[in-house]
């Protein structure tokens, strides 16, 4: 049960509010569409139900906010009309990833990818899809958690009739399992096909809240379809009647048999075709426009199909295993509490339906971008083939989706996320190859000290290539998922809290210091063949620049992913990491020549002095070497950036009420 109270958004106060006041609720078992013209506040309603937007009201589903469900993507499965994600990542990563943040096993990629029939495309780039691909993939991902309620915002908008067909049956399958789907639309005739309730508003308000057939009837157009092998002549027959009595009669012509006759009823239309002698092959009654049914998939050739798929789904399920629940073969839902008087939502979006291949010549709709693999329409409801899991007296399966938890859940996120694209590999490319060259021209000019000719920084540059690389890495951490609102931490795909923090952070780290190891490795070897042994001498000390090094990468990684998760932007992430040297490191030099700075020599001494455990003398030196690069202009900017910035972290993304 969805049940939403009171929504009210909150724009500026010069502007009225695009949702007033709205309270609806879509049932389990139903689907509901929320209807509306263009800027009526449907996409805004929406919002302010995921709490996206800011506004008053709440939504509850099965009896909770979304801020009080532990995993908001196991509830609510959220089809937004976004991009799906990277263009350069492939379906089947962008699905895993997914699962990986839902914290449910990886082979329900592949099992989603089979319900919404583009098996054949898991290695396809998102970017290379069609419209209508990316409608399966997006519903893909919200089915992908087995959510029991669905919030699809314009889901058929673009797509072709026989895309729309197949998308509008794929709902009624999942609201057929119990669960409850909301969907918006401006179309009423759309609205009232495939709908089973209809929440009409106007300027943000509720103008009313209908069965369909009711809203067909009082607010649709009705008409008399008749079907005749002589149209024209029943046409004119009908409009000369109707000048004759003085009628207002529309008669539109549907194709060459077809008639719809508005202002009239079949017992009108039937006399006048009996009078002339007209053929009429049907005649009835209708409201609205109900739509050319699509022709049926021939049994025989989608029974195999149907097989294999329905083994495949068993095979997911009976790893989860059977649970008990309030009642023989129902468990209750992923999010249900003892005594909590929630409903039950039990069971697998995977057993919405089966696909069946298109008969052969049957050609595609158009913009559909149908290939190979792929299935245009899901077979009939209720079939049943070997392995299939049994189902309760509700239409539910009896078997629940496996949940994957622990703490290495939002790492194993972060790391599918890190490594689906290429970028991690061109940055490091492109960070090699500008620091080799900048180090041959500091080679070639002389005096430059041996530390910064190995890390290609030269005075003129706030940073090295290196750093920049792991900077923008850490930035593109957050900016990707805001780029792409599919991943969206807003959106409770991916909660933000100390967990995703964390994981973030270190992989970030881990590639920050692979990416500087590599520049200074590729400068050295660069170096030595050029110029032979000239300009690098064998170290003496080597502990001191080594930390420092480390340092400045893995401080300049972790500003980026703290800037861009604050300020939301990749863009402005890779800019803060450029605002510490450029801006605090001339305010930092400053303080550090004046009166108030203190030495750091023989503190490591007195620390050790104050402590408690005694460590060797040889950590001493460790001790000072970090205290020596803390000291420097450089870290000393870099430590007061981060805490300034994971301070505006915790105020801006923490107090977000989703978790982990």
């Amino acid at each position: 049960m969805l049940q939403a109270i009171g929504l009210t958004s909150t724009p500026r106060r010069e502007l009225p509010p695009l949702v007033d006041d709205l309270t609806f609720e879509a049932r389990p078992g139903c689907v509901t569409a929320l209807l509306g013209d263009p800027g009526s506040g449907k996409t805004t309603a929406l919002r302010l139900m995921l709490e996206l937007e800011p506004g008053r009201g709440i939504t509850y589903f099965r009896g909770r906010p979304l801020h009080r469900i532990a995993h908001p993507g196991r509830e609510v499965g959220v089809l937004l009309g976004d991009v799906p994600g990277h263009p350069a990542r492939t379906v089947l990563n962008q699905l895993r990833m997914l699962c990986a943040a839902y914290g449910v096993p990886a082979s329900r990629a592949d099992t989603m990818l089979e319900v919404v029939g583009i098996g054949g495309l898991r290695d396809q780039r998102l970017g290379s899809l069609s419209l209508g691909m990316e409608r399966r993939v997006a519903l893909a991902a919200a089915l992908l958690a087995d959510p029991c309620t669905l919030l699809l915002d314009e889901p058929a908008a673009g797509l072709s009739p026989r895309e729309r067909s197949w998308m509008y049956e794929l709902l009624r399958g999942h609201a057929a399992l119990g669960g409850a789907v909301l969907f918006t639309t401006d179309d009423a005739k759309e609205a009232a096909r495939n709908a089973d309730r209809v929440v009409s508003i106007k300027a943000g308000r509720l103008v009313a809240d209908q069965d369909a057939a009711e809203f067909a009837r009082t607010r649709l157009r009705p008409r008399v379809a008749v079907r005749t092998p002589h149209a024209a002549r029943l046409a004119d027959v009908l409009g000369r009647e109707a000048r004759a009595a003085r009628r207002v009669v529309e008669i539109v012509a549907e194709s060459g048999s077809r008639l719809s006759v508005y202002g009239s009823n079949c017992a009108e239309v039937g006399e006048a075709a009996f009078r002339h002698g007209v053929l009429v092959h049907q005649l009835a009654d209708e409201t609205g426009d109900t739509g050319t049914p699509v022709p049926p998939v021939p049994q025989a050739r989608s029974e195999a199909r149907t097989t294999a798929h329905a083994s495949a789904v068993a095979a997911t399920h009976a790893d989860a295993g059977a649970t008990t629940g309030p009642g023989p073969g129902v468990e209750p839902g992923p999010e249900a509490e003892p005594g909590s008087g929630l409903g039950v939502c039990v069971g697998s979006a995977s057993g919405l339906g089966v696909g069946v291949e298109p008969e052969p010549g049957a050609g595609s709709a158009t913009g559909s971008g149908t290939g190979p693999g792929i299935t245009p329409f899901p077979a009939a409801e209720g079939r049943t083939g070997p392995g299939r899991p049994p189902r309760t007296g509700s239409g539910r399966s009896a078997r629940a989706v496996r949940r994957v938890g622990g703490p290495l859940r939002p790492l194993r996120y972060e790391l599918i996320r890190a490594f689906g694209t290429a970028t991690p590999l061109l940055t490091s490319a492109a960070v090699v190859v500008v620091s080799v060259a900048i180090a041959l021209v500091l080679a070639r000019l002389g005096h430059t000290p041996q530390n910064r000719l190995l890390a290609a920084w030269p005075q003129s540059l706030p940073l090295p290539p290196a750093a920049l690389g792991a900077g923008l890495l850490g930035a593109l951490a957050f900016g990707e998922e805001y780029r792409y609102p599919s991943l969206s931490a807003d959106r409770g795909t991916v909660p933000r809290r100390m967990g995703l923090l964390a994981a973030k952070l270190g992989v970030c780290a881990a590639l920050a210091l692979l990416l500087g190891g590599l520049a200074v490795t590729a400068d050295a070897a660069a170096l030595r063949l050029v110029f032979d042994s000239g300009p690098l001498d064998r170290p003496v000390e080597w502990i001191a620049p080594a930390a420092s090094w480390a340092g400045l990468l893995i401080g300049c990684a972790w500003a980026g992913v703290l800037a861009s998760g604050v300020f939301r932007s990749a863009a402005a992430g890779l800019a803060a990491v450029l605002v510490v040297p450029v801006m605090v490191v001339p305010l930092v030099r400053k303080s550090l020549h004046g009166p108030s700075a203190h030495p750091t020599d023989g503190l490591a001494s007195r620390l050790r002095e104050l402590s408690w455990a005694h460590w060797p003398p040889e950590a001493d030196r460790l001790v000072s070497g970090a205290l020596r690069v803390m000291a420097q202009p450089v870290g000393t900017a870099l430590v007061l950036s981060l805490m300034v910035l994971l301070c505006a972290y915790g105020f801006t993304g923490l107090r977000s009420r989703v978790r982990w």
